[in-house]
């Protein structure tokens, strides 16, 4: 089939230009200096879409849908294929890209630039990167081998060189290219290209030539090369099947090579002899595109890669027609044919037959339909480079090997395990980086060619004036605390991995310590706690040292580490526990606390990531509470009053405009509600010049339905509980508390709740209503009944007074009996079940009990006379575990911290006074809120009920005269308190209000135990008390 060369056509303004096919074959996409990268239906598309990049580019690369650029401004974008959405940053480098290019599978790119690097980075996942230095100029070219184990690079200082991916080191290099400071000033751009599928050959354009080194021995096996071709080969490109070699020369000739023959197949020229910088074969082999240096876009048509017929096969001469004894488009003579003149390797002793008509068509193309049997070409002589077999006089085709049929595995696929690293920092490999960014400072890591060294700025300069340190040691890893500064470095052939602590608080002169690890064990992960410091090595133990560098405890650890952090006397580690599958992690937490009394609180449990995601970020909250942030922006934080489960509370892909746009945190704060974080725009990281900005997003737990009026409020009560469980583990550890803010969010949960009750009294939702209110606080629920009872919900008022009495009878002993059966933290609202009034309540209260015990009360709403002190609330929080009264560990120890322990016993006035003020709501409320408007006293209830026994004793006495002397005998009734609250509280609840008898003989007999101070008869016909777990 003739190949056909097409017209060439304008694409881009002069200058370099390079050419890729997608995926299909159905786009061809160009780039050029002008910035733009354009994409064509076709050579006669007139108006392709076309994408800006920048000022220039130099290179792209497109698979998977995934089109990756190298442009001026210094780094390798991604861009969404055939949309053209910006997608990210892959990588950046000092200088401009030189070459971009894909793995076989799609997942990597690699990219070399005019800064001498080559960098591998994962198309997912931009952090995971491999940075391979060695080379001393620009990098021409890059080419990954098709099974991903190796890569070859090309460089203007005359070497190209083979590097193991994986080790990150130079197989192998061969000083085969003219040395040159510059690409502009180099004579080739020396693209290299690997065999595809087979990945047999890597082949190198050397001047004219190209030589082919076998994969694995390394070896110069073959040349190829053509009498026309004078001038260096500039860009290299194998068809899809592997056989055929394209390559694009400097002064314009284009030369296709047969690669099993040796032989040149097609050559043409460029129509105005330009020099080609581009070439790409079209997925289907049938044509190859190619670009100039003048920003043109040419096309040669009808190539093919198929070379069987359905003829049977007979003789080389019989494949070709008697009268096609033409020379070639470019007149050769005779004496200038590849055939009868063949070039072999300088190597190569191989003398291969040619056939009798001792001539080749100048087009190569001898196949003519698609439904050959074998994929390659007519193959003339030996099989392999190098055989001497002789035997090749007659055409053999190329057929596979047929091998033994094996099973294939179709299950889960291993995930790779993520690495190590340090939360808050950006890649190591980076020359100017953030090694930390926390709450409490900064840290600059710079490895450049002017300075190695290591800069740390504090938020608050009150706590240390800013420091720069020299980085002699290529520290990679940091941390900040109040206190030190902790740098570690990898270990070297030379030195042992070292830790090093700048401990700048200490008050003696010496503020600084320095501790090898053992040989063969390298630091993987460091954090700083209150007073210790802790490092996570690559034996899979983790090492403690007191902040003045005293070695303390060590444990091994279940599995490698992935990070650690640490805040006061908690220490936090994840760990990989098992292999993933399916791109998932298999991560395991530890959560420990230090102090007198060490403990274990989460011990190997799974660390619940996103599907597919891998730990991004891990730290505490300013007040103490872990969380975490994985790769698709989830944060979690940790629910101590649900047995230490994750609750998710934010998600920064929310907020994030572009798919390519994220946030990298830095910090959260729980009170106020802060997520403080760096958006990033294009990357996952920040840069460091100039210093980046903090934003602020909000929290939202993903509850279901919150654009509604009910599922907001459900979420900003859930969301409060969760945020304010810090108080109680706080206290629980010895440290003051903020109790006006503990109050005051009190406070804000129960206005929700009624809040939430109001809503379902409105959609007559009374069921949902009691379950409302048995989260609520007496005082609410009272609150809750006078609604109820406004709103003419009768049935509703009823449940609610039961649930009341409940709440009124249930006893602190009993309550705490109920707390040492709950998880060792409660949440707030717990807590404080049957506590939270309202500040005039409270006081009134007081006041009452006040005077009714001669004595100071200590209640939610006022401080204690040590104010230093928890409350009592919290110490419930002691007993659930140890059920002692022993200090706590830490600070608690320290008198300002100390724990106040006798509330445990309460008197038995106090103990009742609650119920017996919780009473008197309920009259209150009843009485004014039902259509009993005038609630009658107790001297008119008993006047009543006696006014016939005083008229029989004195009949003659006018109505005033009555009640005169009703008011005597009332009088002497005084030591009878019992009669007249019985008479006041039973002759309302029965007119004004439809009790049921069993709950009026309970309030009856209840408000007789509470006057008398004994405990009511146990025999009562109502239901189990309400515990703190049910509120």
């Amino acid at each position: 089939m003739p190949c056909e060369r097409k017209p060439m056509r304008y694409g881009h303004s002069e200058g370099h230009t390079e050419v890729c096919f997608d995926d299909t074959g159905k786009f061809i996409v160009t780039c050029g200096n002008d910035g733009d990268v354009r994409i064509w239906e076709g050579l006669d598309d007139d108006d392709p879409k076309f994408i800006t990049v920048g000022e220039k580019a130099y290179s792209l690369a497109l698979k998977n849908g995934k089109l990756v650029t190298a442009g001026s401004n210094n780094t390798v974008q991604i861009h969404t294929f055939p949309e053209g959405d910006p997608d990210g940053i892959l990588t950046r480098f000092t200088t401009n890209a030189t070459h971009v290019t894909f793995n076989s599978s799609g997942t990597r790119v690699a990219a070399g630039s005019s800064d001498f690097m080559v960098k591998v980075v994962e198309v997912s996942d931009s952090s995971q990167q491999k940075t391979l230095r060695g080379h001393d100029a620009p990098v021409l070219s890059v080419t990954f081998d098709p099974k991903d184990e190796f890569l070859a690079s090309s460089s203007c200082d005359g070497s190209v060189v083979v590097w193991n991916m994986e080790e990150q080191t130079q197989v192998v290099s061969w000083p085969l290219l003219q040395k040159t400071n510059d690409i502009s000033n180099a004579k080739s751009l020396c693209r290299l290209a690997w065999q595809p599928r087979m990945a047999k050959f890597l082949a190198v354009p050397v001047e004219a030539k190209l030589h082919l080194y076998e994969r694995g021995s390394w070896e110069h096996v073959s040349t190829l090369s053509d009498d026309l071709l004078t001038q260096p080969i500039n860009v290299l490109a194998w068809s899809p099947c592997g056989q055929f070699l394209a390559a694009g020369c400097v002064g314009g000739l284009l030369t296709v090579w047969d690669v099993n023959s040796k032989l040149c197949v097609e050559r043409q020229k460029h129509e105005k002899g330009f020099t080609v910088c581009g070439l790409a074969w079209h997925p289907s082999g049938s044509q190859i595109a190619y670009t100039d240096t003048e920003g043109c876009l040419g096309l040669l048509d009808g190539l093919s890669t198929s070379t069987s017929t359905k003829k049977p096969t007979k003789d080389y001469d019989d494949l070709f027609d008697d009268d096609d004894d033409r020379l070639m488009d470019e007149q050769l003579s005779d004496t200038n044919s590849p055939v009868k003149n063949p070039v072999t390797g300088d190597d190569d002793d191989d003398d291969f037959l040619v056939p009798a008509t001792g001539r080749v068509r100048n087009r190569g193309a001898i196949l003519d339909d698609e439904n050959s049997l074998d994929t390659g070409s007519l193959k003339l002589g030996q099989e392999r480079f190098g055989d001497d077999d002789d035997a090749g006089s007659t055409v053999v085709p190329v057929t596979a090997p047929l091998g033994p049929l094996r099973p294939v595995y179709e299950g889960p696929l291993p995930t790779p395990p993520q690495k190590a690293f340090q939360p808050g920092s950006t890649p190591a490999h980076l020359t100017h980086r953030f090694m930390m960014w926390n709450s409490v400072g900064i840290v600059r890591g710079y490895n450049d060619e002017q300075d190695n060294a290591i800069d740390v700025e504090f938020h608050d300069t009150a706590v240390h004036h800013a420091m720069h340190l020299t980085n002699s040691l290529g520290h990679t890893m940091a941390d900040v605390s109040q206190e030190a500064v902790l740098l570690a470095c990898p270990s070297t052939d030379e030195l042992a991995s070292k830790l090093q602590c700048l401990h700048f608080s200490s008050w003696d002169t010496n503020k600084e310590w320095m501790v090898d690890l053992p040989k063969g064990e390298d630091a993987k992960a460091l954090c700083l706690g209150q007073g210790w410091a802790a490092v996570a090595t690559s034996a899979l133990m983790l090492r403690l040292f007191s902040i003045g560098g005293v070695q303390r405890e060590i444990f091994s650890l279940p599995g490698p580490v992935v990070c650690v952090a640490g805040h006061g006397e908690q220490l936090l580690i994840i760990y990989h526990r098992a292999t993933g599958f399916d791109g998932e992690q298999a991560l395991g937490v530890q959560l420990l606390q230090f102090g007198r009394r060490k403990r274990q609180l989460i011990n190997g449990e799974p660390l619940p990531l996103s599907h597919g995601s891998y730990l991004s970020w891990l730290g505490f909250t300013a007040e103490g509470t872990p969380c975490y942030v994985d790769s698709d922006g989830v944060v979690r934080m940790l629910n101590r009053s649900l047995g230490s489960t994750w609750t998710p509370v934010c998600n920064t892909r929310d907020t994030c405009k572009s798919k390519s746009d994220h946030y990298w945190v830095v910090g959260v704060h729980e009170n106020p509600q802060q997520l403080r974080c760096i958006p990033c725009k294009g990357s996952r990281y920040p840069p460091t010049l100039p210093r980046p900005a903090v934003a602020i997003l909000p929290f939202k737990l993903p509850l279901c339905q919150t654009s509604t009026e009910k599922g907001q409020m459900e979420e900003q009560f859930w969301r409060s509980v969760l945020f304010h469980n810090h108080y109680s583990f706080l206290s629980s550890c010895g440290y003051d508390i903020d109790e006006d803010g503990q109050n005051q969010a009190q406070k804000e949960q129960q206005e929700l709740l009624m809040k939430m009750f109001a809503l379902s009294c409105k959609l007559e939702r009374e069921f949902r209503c009691v379950e409302l209110a048995e989260m609520m606080t007496q005082n609410v629920v009272t609150l809750a009944i006078r609604y109820a009872s406004r709103s003419r919900r009768m049935v509703l008022a009823q449940r609610l007074s039961e649930l009341a009495l409940e709440k009124a009878n249930q006893t602190p002993e009993e309550g705490l009996q109920e707390q040492e059966e709950e998880p060792e933290y409660c949440s707030t609202s717990e807590l404080t079940g049957g506590r939270y009034r309202n500040r005039q309540d409270q006081e009134e209260e007081e006041e009452e009990l006040a005077e009714e015990e001669g004595g100071q009360v200590t209640g939610p709403g006022k401080p204690s006379a040590s104010s230093g002190q928890p409350r009592v609330t919290n110490i419930l929080d002691n007993m659930t575990s140890s059920k002692k009264s022993t200090p706590l560990s830490g600070s608690a120890g320290k008198q300002n911290k100390s724990l106040v322990l006798k509330p445990l016993a309460p008197r038995p006035k106090s103990k009742v006074s609650s119920p017996r003020l919780y009473l008197q709501h309920i009259k209150y409320y009843v009485l004014k809120s039902l259509h009993c408007n005038t609630p009658k006293t107790g001297f008119q209830l008993w006047l009543e009920e006696s006014r016939k026994s005083i008229a029989a004793d004195h009949p003659d006495l006018e109505e005033t005269d009555v009640i005169k002397e009703a008011m005597g005998r009332f009088r002497t009734l005084s030591a009878e308190d019992v009669s007249k609250s019985d008479w006041s509280i039973q002759f309302a609840l029965k007119t004004a209000y439809p009790l049921t008898l069993s709950s009026l003989s309970l309030l009856t007999r209840l408000q007789h135990s509470l006057l008398s101070g004994t405990e009511s008869p146990p025999n009562q016909a109502t239901k189990q008390p309400v515990t703190f777990s049910n509120i």
